[in-house]
């Protein structure tokens, strides 16, 4: 390696490295004003570390507000809608790459494109459809509305490419059928994919604010986000609290995220090759 090259190397290193840094530091800011005072989260000049550590903020969020109902709320939907919506994928998936039949590629072209119609335009449409089945606040229609996803059929499928279609084929010969071969051959090899499928899903149910929002009015079923929005009065808003509790409704992404990673990485690359 010329010292040219070292020298790009290492400046490439520094500019990743200072790039890393950058984007840690809104996560910094929220972790170090949930263990200050609420008059100090924005106070100016800012504190980039605080002179006591409140850590009373953590045990005053879970007495302020019923934030375990609200927890176990959220872990209800989000496990429920995740393990739906990778079931339903992974099927789907499986029919448009290795199953043969009229207008399969014109069904799955129809189907992907419903990906580029942003939620807003059908979002009063989906309101009243939901409210005349009678599933308005209930935690079963915001799991139905989303155990469907064309996003993960399209993620699937781009993997489900890459495995050859001749262990399909020698799986038939075997005695095996369709639901055997998915089984048996096709679903251990797409841990990758849905390992990436987990985690946007997982993701975007426990994260989701919107939904919940317009769905949810009972007290008892609503999510952590909307628990979180009820640090926030008419008169101010307890930003350390906010701070503490988004801290805490962070924590289980993270653990998903870092269980998943090896497979995450391998599945974004592997679809991403074949799209």
């Amino acid at each position: 390696m010329t010292a040219k090259q070292k020298t790009t190397k290492t400046i490439l290193y520094i500019a990743l490295i200072g790039l890393s840094i950058f984007m840690l530091v809104p996560f910094y800011w929220m972790i170090i004003s949930s263990l200050k005072m609420n008059k100090d989260v924005f106070s100016i000049p800012m504190k980039w570390w605080p002179d006591t550590f409140e850590w009373n903020n953590y045990k005053i969020i879970w007495k302020k507000i019923p934030l375990l109902t609200f927890f176990l709320n959220t872990a209800k939907l989000t496990v429920i809608t995740t393990s739906i919506q990778l079931f339903t994928s992974c099927f789907a998936a499986y029919g448009f790459t290795k199953s043969k039949f009229v207008g399969r590629d014109l069904i799955f072209l129809m189907y992907v494109t419903t990906i580029a119609i942003p939620w807003q335009v059908y979002m009063v449409p989906q309101f009243i459809l939901v409210s005349k089945m009678g599933l308005n606040d209930t935690h079963l229609g915001l799991i139905l509305m989303q155990a469907f996803s064309a996003f993960g059929v399209f993620l699937i499928r781009q993997f489900y490419i890459s495995i050859p279609d001749e262990l399909c084929e020698a799986a038939r010969i075997d005695g095996l059928n369709e639901y055997g071969i998915f089984a048996k051959v096709i679903f251990p090899l797409g841990k990758p994919a849905m390992a990436t499928l987990v985690i946007f899903t997982f993701t975007n149910v426990w994260n989701d604010f919107m939904g919940p929002l317009i769905y949810l009015k009972t007290k008892e079923l609503k999510t952590i986000q909307l628990g979180i929005r009820m640090f926030i009065s008419q008169y101010g808003a307890d930003y350390a609290w906010i701070m503490a509790a988004s801290v805490c409704s962070l924590i289980p992404v993270v653990i998903i995220f870092l269980s998943c990673q090896k497979f995450f990485v391998e599945g974004v690359a592997a679809s991403g090759i074949k799209g």
